[in-house]
């Protein structure tokens, strides 16, 4: 096998978060307990919010998220309902719509900033839609002054994907704190890792309350005595086998929380990092005018880095795909490319689709590359030469 020198992602674990793995073991309480409720604590700190609440995935976060929407006392969401999403996105932001018995309405996205266009937006707003899940893509916010104006117009509920996003921000504000209910993954690639892991952010206590009960069964038992969602009685045996809303076993390990503690200690300075790699990679790229790249709105936490091929390049992602390869770089699509092409969305109910031209072109002229937390200075070598060779080969 060829060897990769620039791979998509890497390990930012060391030490200290194989110590507390091994505490976890020797306490011998591996289902979520003291160590993800402290994660929880201090991940809220981190980006500002009232709470936070842990799940198993960043999937997962979505699916309790937009599950929690249609349990509040007064529910944001309800079957039927629309729920405007941009066509550019992980799946998992759009099959929890389906799920919870609503419908999807696909806008395009802005090519230069690779998320939902605001002006879309407005077209596809009909009597029934109720809420926009917005995605931050790749790290980078979204037009939140834009997204905020519409929403407060329009009487409609901002919700917030940022499972690509962790330490971004926008005016100074922690992306995944803009709606009502803002979602983050841990996995393995994303900008911390606990392994698998996702979680919700919230400052409405309802929907922290709601979110809690809905991880685990839902029921009472993780819930204050008095509470939004249903009071307890008062009797321990009875209150912690109450079953009081369509829930799912979401929960964490406490492995994963004790992990999610120490990679939050590392986080300001994996975040300064992978932004001194953006600095390298727009720097080489303006050798390459036909290559657009991701435009920075608010101050990206670069999840990686996006090309998309204009121009004279049209046409030739499969070269370049191979030159890249030839270099040890590793590439992949943008997210799902444009979602709605995928066979999957034969299930899925949803309103026509409009034309997604912008999302068309990220289907098929775009790529993107990693970025990682440690200094890439040899790896953007890798990546010239491998686009230098493309453009030799490619003969414009």
């Amino acid at each position: 096998m060829k060897k990769i020198n620039y791979p998509l992602a890497s390990s930012t674990w060391g030490n200290e978060e194989l110590q507390a793995i091994q505490e976890v073991v020797d306490s011998r309480r591996f289902t979520m307990g003291e160590m993800v409720q402290k994660f929880e604590g201090e991940f809220a700190k981190q980006v500002k919010s009232k709470f936070a609440v842990m799940v198993n995935s960043g999937s997962s976060a979505n699916l309790a998220l937009l599950t929690a929407s249609k349990y509040l006392k007064k529910p944001v969401l309800r079957p039927g309902d629309e729920v405007i999403v941009p066509a550019v996105s992980w799946s998992t932001t759009f099959y929890p719509i389906e799920q919870i018995g609503c419908t999807l309405s696909f806008v395009d996205v802005d090519l230069k900033t690779l998320n939902i266009d605001p002006e879309k937006i407005i077209e596809a707003i009909t009597p029934k839609t109720k809420a926009i899940f917005v995605v931050n893509l790749l790290g980078n916010s979204a037009n939140w002054l834009e997204l905020k104006k519409i929403a407060q117009e329009y009487g409609l509920v901002l919700l917030e994907d940022n499972c690509e996003s962790l330490g971004g921000t926008f005016e100074g504000k922690s992306l995944g704190t803009f709606g009502l209910g803002g979602t983050f993954s841990t996995f393995f690639s994303h900008h911390i890792s606990t392994m698998e892991g996702g979680l919700i952010a919230t400052d409405d206590e309802e929907m922290y309350q709601v979110l809690k009960s809905v991880r685990a069964h839902g029921w009472t038992r993780d819930l204050p005595e008095v509470n939004h969602v249903f009071n307890k009685t008062g009797d321990p045996w009875d209150d912690l086998f109450r079953f009081v809303l369509p829930g799912y076993n979401l929960r964490p390990l406490e492995i994963e929380g004790a992990i999610g503690l120490q990679q939050l200690v590392k986080l300001p300075e994996l975040i300064v990092n992978r932004r001194k790699n953006a600095v390298l990679f727009q720097e080489i790229m303006k050798e390459f005018p036909d290559m657009l790249i991701q435009r920075q709105s608010g101050e990206s936490s670069w999840f990686g880095f996006s090309i998309i091929l204009r121009g004279r390049l049209r046409g030739k992602r499969k070269l370049l795909i191979r030159s890249l390869e030839a270099f040890g770089v590793e590439s992949r699509p943008v997210v799902t490319g444009n979602f709605t092409r995928n066979p999957v969305i034969k299930h899925l109910r949803h309103l026509p689709i409009p034309s997604l031209s912008s999302a068309d072109e990220i289907h098929d002229q775009a790529l993107f590359i990693g970025n990682h937390h440690f200094d890439l200075s040899e790896e953007m070598i890798y990546l010239q030469k491998a686009l230098q060779n493309f453009m030799l080969e490619a003969k414009v």
